[in-house]
């Protein structure tokens, strides 16, 4: 009875109860707003009592700019007169949204899993209704409205490890193979299990600046330590191992590094790696101790002559022991990205290597928690991994759509230097693979003291005004991280080509009258 009593809160005198109750409001700053709710209590979620590590979380591609924009898109419904007839939002890499015809063969094998009956229309092709037939027969209940495995449908995952060893040359297991919401959740979901630590022992992970947002944004939420290397913008944003050294020596001081992230081809800066550099990344993360993570969702996105994708596995296994024995790596890709375009579908992947099996059962226990990634996204992932064969109906078709996306995004990558490059004032590099440019746009004086005098970055203040003036929206390279002192934006390359021609000098006009009206 004394074990059950000592259990029992102490009732406090009524005085002193209602003390410690306003003491503790005031100290956690959830004190009842003024007047609101009966008898005056206030909300129990409140800006002074949410997670701090959300406030801390910021993702430019859909930040104030992308609200702005989306606001004049209503004012021009509304017949709200305007400098400019159309938003045009160059901000984000979502190519269907931007125009990008779905590749034929991908949407008919998804829409005959998810409307069998298509199974008997004459003009769907033979090889796309046998595609569907086998996913469904996969599928619980032969239904692709079914939950499948957490990890994958089993039968997907296999052709995920058949496309892995076609590219690499390298075996690949489906049980190092998780399927995800996109790229973005596998990403997270590594992280998850990679943070660790308090204090000087918290988990430090190092990743390219500029970056893509995801990852500043996971750190922040996940309370990690955020190490910035930069990419070397005088070199076509390449990627030095003696930056990295040097982000990792000053990261050593506060915190453990652990983690050492790679976006190849690049976000936002289009760069690709050479095998050179991949096999310099990989030496020094195996010396240094440092799980490494490939982002490379725009493998397929190569444009400039010369420059080649080399996936990390390819270029592990091929440096031999003690690298592909050793080295610890987690490697993404996604429907998202490259020719397919399909964004809202939230397909990816991640395969891991070399994972200690005690941590992959965690990993499996972690994406269980979610049930399992969308169905349907998984069903368009195995049409891309397992695409028509020379001889099959829908092969010729398939290769031209594909061809001719990627033939335009590499004449869309040229024009986009090339107009940038006249202006002066303007440098862009050169655009070798992905889906953006991210040029240097050099500020006068006076714009930079009227930015800080409206309390945004200078950047920021420029891509606002070009939004304002022409309806033209962009993402600031603050949102991306960029070294002190110099301004960037980042623009996707996929509006139409005559669209974006004529994007790149209406942007090109407002850059030179911007400049002369702040000299």
């Amino acid at each position: 009875m004394r074990a059950l009593r000592a259990l029992r809160p102490r009732r406090l005198p009524a005085g002193r109860a209602m003390a410690a109750a306003a003491a503790a409001a005031a100290g956690t700053g959830a004190g009842p707003a003024p007047g609101s709710g009966p008898g005056g209590r206030g909300p129990v979620l409140t800006p002074g009592t949410m997670n701090p590590a959300v406030r801390r979380v910021e993702y430019a591609v859909r930040g104030p700019i992308v609200t702005r924009a989306l606001q004049l898109e209503q004012d021009l419904r509304q017949g709200v007169p305007k400098p400019f007839t159309e938003v045009i939002k160059a901000n984000i890499g979502d190519a269907q949204a931007m125009g990008q015809k779905p590749i034929t063969f991908l949407r008919q094998v998804t829409a005959l899993c998810l409307y069998p009956e298509l199974l008997t229309e004459p003009s769907i092709p033979e090889d796309a209704k046998d595609r569907a037939r086998r996913l469904l027969a996969a599928c619980g209940g032969q239904s692709a409205g079914a939950y499948s495995a957490s990890p994958g449908i089993e039968l997907v995952r296999q052709d995920v490890a058949r496309f892995l060893q076609r590219r690499d040359g390298v075996p690949a297991k489906p049980q190092d193979i998780f399927l995800s919401t996109g790229a973005s959740d596998a990403i997270v979901s590594i992280l998850k299990l990679l943070v660790a630590g308090s204090g000087g022992s918290r988990t430090g992970v190092l990743i390219p600046i500029p970056q893509y947002p995801l990852y500043s944004a996971a750190i922040a939420e996940l309370s990690a330590v955020q190490l910035s290397y930069y990419l070397d913008e005088e070199h076509c944003w390449a990627l030095d191992v003696a930056e990295l050294r040097r982000a990792l020596a000053e990261g050593r001081r506060h915190c453990c590094p652990r983690v050492l992230c790679i976006i190849n081809p690049g976000n936002p800066t289009g760069q690709v790696q050479s095998r050179q550099c991949i096999e310099d990344v990989i030496k020094f993360a195996f010396e240094e101790r440092l799980f490494l993570m490939a982002d490379e969702v725009y493998q397929d996105n190569i444009y400039a002559e010369g420059s080649a994708f080399h996936s990390f596995k390819k270029v592990l296994f091929e440096m031999g022991p003690p690298y592909s024995e050793v080295v610890e790596l987690a490697s993404f890709h996604s429907v998202s990205k490259g020719f397919m375009g399909e964004c809202g579908f939230r397909s990816g992947y991640v395969e891991v290597v070399n994972m200690d099996p005690e941590v992959q059962q965690q990993l499996a226990k972690l994406v269980s928690v979610r049930l399992c990634p969308p169905v349907p996204g998984q069903i368009l992932l195995d049409a891309v991994v397992d695409p028509p064969q020379p001889g099959d109906p829908s092969y010729e078709l398939f290769i031209a759509e594909k061809q001719a996306v990627l033939s335009a995004l590499a004449h869309k990558a040229r024009l986009t230097q090339e107009i940038f490059n006249r202006v002066p004032g303007i440098r862009c590099n050169p655009v070798q693979g992905a889906m953006y440019s991210f040029p240097r746009i050099e500020l006068p004086p006076r714009a930079l003291a009227a930015a800080e005098a409206q309390g945004q970055a200078p950047d920021m203040f420029f891509c606002m005004k070009l939004l304002e003036e022409t309806g033209i929206c962009v993402v600031p390279g603050s949102g991306f991280g960029q070294r002190e002192g110099t301004f960037h934006f980042r623009m996707t390359i996929l509006p139409p080509t005559e669209k974006l021609q004529v994007l790149l000098e209406k942007l090109s006009s407002f850059y030179t009258k911007f400049v002369k009206e702040y000299s």
